[in-house]
């Protein structure tokens, strides 16, 4: 079963190029991601909630438009399985994640899946074959109206230099930086590299 315009075969070599390697999670979410958009009127501007930070982004990003770098793809970690895609405008879409029920037909992929056997005792070959096979069937589909803290992008403002680092940030965070304001996720080390 092919995902979108590439065949299973294909869209595993891009999936290795880009992700690392052809990782279950990112095969099965370019079927999840074409499932959705899918089921989105035709010319609808959209972007995209994903409930996890594992693979599936990466799905979305080479499936669509919508990346973190453009601000239309929002990872939003519940540790769910599921990506939404939504008019961009209206918050109006659908949401699509793995269905549990729908795995016992494909023992392969509920082991994975459900974390039933170890990395090292999955027979890849077997799980990429039941994902092949299985492509959306195994999805669970619902209708979503997207919070509207999703919807439209603020722009940067008024651009100043922090007083503490020297370095340009929106001075809509205040008088510093948020890095400085105690927000950086690392310690500076040697201050002037």
């Amino acid at each position: 079963m092919n995902i979108g315009a590439y065949t299973f075969s294909q869209f595993n070599e891009i999936a290795e190029k880009f992700h690392g390697y052809a990782a279950p999670g990112l095969l099965v979410g370019g079927y999840m991601v074409e499932l959705a958009k899918g089921l989105l009127p035709e010319e609808t501007l959209f972007e995209a909630v994903v409930e996890t930070g594992k693979c599936l982004p990466d799905a979305v990003q080479l499936l669509t438009l919508c990346s973190t770098g453009n601000r239309r793809l929002h990872i939003r970690d519940l540790g769910l399985y599921a990506v939404s895609l939504y008019d961009k405008k209206t918050g109006v879409g659908v949401r699509v994640s793995i269905d549990p029920a729908k795995l016992y037909a494909y023992p392969e992929i509920r082991g994975w899946f459900m974390k039933e056997k170890p990395k090292q005792a999955q027979d890849v070959e077997e799980l990429e074959r039941e994902i092949e096979q299985a492509g959306h069937c195994i999805c669970k589909v619902q209708r979503v109206q997207i919070d509207k803290e999703f919807l439209g992008h603020g722009h940067m403002g008024t651009v100043s230099v922090c007083s503490c680092c020297g370095e340009a940030y929106p001075l809509e965070h205040g008088s510093q930086c948020l890095g400085c304001q105690g927000q950086a996720p690392y310690t500076t080390l040697d201050p002037e590299a």
